[in-house]
């Protein structure tokens, strides 16, 4: 099994002429980026070590190991970084990495399975959980405590309370409940 990554930002452009970066963190720390040990990118085939410079409009000026000039810091635009999993500390009460979210088995209270957190997303809203269901369909769920009222990371599973149009209005998953 691959080691789980967290993806903690992503390039945004060169910074200055001696191959510094402009970097958008999803840390709530901007800054914490750099502390979470070397970042890698999707493949993970690279590795860096970051030093931050400076914090600007959410972002964060930072060198990046191996990047010494513009040029080669224009071409890491849009390079995602990320670290292992367990590198992040544990999540508080009642919040949850995403990346702690995506492949649970979604479940009814009776057990039922639904489908699997496929992804979860944020379009401006709150946050999205995307279930995959059995039959390749997608449906979208609030995460909200009302429509997930059990998250259970370590039984591999979050427990749902969806409206009858996600499950169907006719199945009988929609006339149990």
């Amino acid at each position: 099994m691959t080691e789980r990554r967290v993806l903690v930002g992503v390039v945004a452009g060169a910074h200055g002429v001696r191959g510094a970066v402009r970097i958008r963190s999803f840390t709530a720390n901007p800054r914490d980026i750099a502390r979470y040990g070397a970042l890698s990118d999707e493949p993970g085939g690279r590795r860096f070590t970051m030093r931050v410079l400076s914090e600007s409009n959410g972002m964060v000026v930072a060198h990046l190991s191996g990047v010494e000039d513009r040029d080669t810091a224009a071409a890491l635009r849009g390079l995602r970084l990320y670290v292992p999993r367990k590198a992040l500390p544990d999540a508080g009460r009642e919040q949850w990495y995403h990346a702690d979210l995506i492949g649970l088995r979604a479940e009814l209270k009776d057990g039922t399975t639904v489908g699997r957190v496929k992804s979860v997303q944020n379009f401006g809203a709150g946050d999205l959980l995307e279930i995959e269901r059995s039959d390749a369909t997608t449906a979208w769920l609030s995460f909200t405590r009302s429509t997930v009222p059990k998250v259970d990371i370590a039984g591999g599973r979050i427990i749902v309370e969806p409206p009858p149009e996600i499950v169907g209005e006719d199945s009988p998953v929609a006339k149990a409940k």
